[in-house]
């Protein structure tokens, strides 16, 4: 037991290290990892941190459709995640631009010059995104902002923008006011999404 411990643990710091250190070619040609340094009961030690590893049970699929439907939320994680992040992102900085801007007219002008930018960089993203891909991403927002996709477009552009595309998205059977719940109907996609931001899937 304590060999094969040995060698989980081994193998653990052989995958994690070019995640935490730095490769340095030597003079000799050989190869020697960088890494930090720790005092341990007087003497310097090598220092790694590992990375959080997430273990979930095994799902089992009753039916190939099952499987279809998880490995179709897997790509379609994968593919509208990055986004959501971007958006999370996005929002955090220009909640802190217009914090510095001296009145309600410049905060109108760049939010009006930002809402340009974004419509110009994003519309031909989103244009490529199926409609159930489109319906995971609003969740997908609410998640990453904690607010959902039609509060954050009120809060932005205010409530006449906020209704006509919340109306807009009705028309295809969305709703930007959908809310993200993990320990409940999301509970599968909350596990994939924790899954592939950490590089396990």
């Amino acid at each position: 037991m304590k060999k094969a411990l040995t060698i989980i643990t081994l193998l653990l710091f052989h995958c994690a290290l070019p995640c935490v250190a730095q490769k340095r070619i030597s003079i000799d040609g050989s190869e020697k990892w960088m890494v930090g340094v720790s005092d341990y009961d007087g003497e310097k030690i090598p220092h790694i941190t590992l990375p959080t590893y997430y273990a979930y049970a095994p799902l089992i699929f009753k039916n190939n459709r099952q499987q279809r439907y998880y490995d179709r939320l897997v790509r379609d994680v994968k593919k509208t995640i990055p986004l959501a992040i971007e958006i999370r992102d996005i929002i955090h900085r220009t909640e802190a631009h217009l914090a510095t801007l001296p009145d309600k007219k410049a905060r109108n002008r760049y939010l009006d010059e930002k809402e340009k930018e974004l419509k110009d960089i994003y519309t031909p993203r989103m244009k490529r995104l199926t409609l159930r891909q489109g319906k995971l991403l609003i969740k997908l927002i609410d998640r990453e902002c904690d607010q959902n996709a039609y509060q954050l477009i009120k809060l932005f552009m205010g409530t006449f923008k906020a209704v006509f595309y919340q109306s807009f998205a009705s028309l295809f059977g969305a709703s930007l006011k959908k809310t993200y719940d993990p320990t409940g109907e999301d509970f599968l996609i909350e596990r994939v999404v924790i899954l592939v931001v950490n590089g396990q899937l």
